[in-house]
């Protein structure tokens, strides 16, 4: 496992021996774990995601640290929508679908308003960072 899946994994664990609560992550963002299925593989994966809360729903950003491709979990968000979240102690049936226009600009104002370093983010990449909604069933 390369050292970005082992501090996943790590994030993972923490993450589910609390409760949804991870005390050694630093970030000022709350975490959800996404579930997604490979695009071409079909294999289950995953990942602590950052998210902002919306009117019930959960926004999480593609925004990979600005690098210059977006994360492998968009990609299998755009094949397979429908997915499973775990949020605190919930696991959560979603449908995704990417924020597009005023409000992904809304969403992703929001989140970089809270948290400066997706505006960073945005600032590093040539790309515009993806918004997805994740809309609890």
């Amino acid at each position: 496992m390369s050292s970005t899946g082992d501090y996943n994994q790590r994030i993972i664990d923490e993450f589910r021996a609390n409760g949804g609560k991870v005390p050694s992550w630093g970030g000022s963002s709350p975490l959800l774990l996404l579930h997604h299925r490979g695009a071409k593989s079909g294999q289950e994966r995953v990942n602590p995601v950052a998210y902002l809360k919306d009117n019930g729903r959960y926004v999480i950003f593609a925004s990979k640290a600005g690098a210059p491709s977006n994360p492998g979990w968009y990609h299998n968000l755009k094949a397979h929508p429908e997915t499973t979240i775990e949020v605190g102690g919930d696991t959560v049936a979603v449908t995704a679908r990417e924020a597009r226009g005023e409000e992904r600009d809304r969403l992703f104002d929001a989140q970089a308003k809270r948290i400066p370093q997706f505006a960073e983010y945005q600032q590093k990449t040539d790309r515009v960072i993806p918004v997805v909604v994740l809309s609890p069933h």
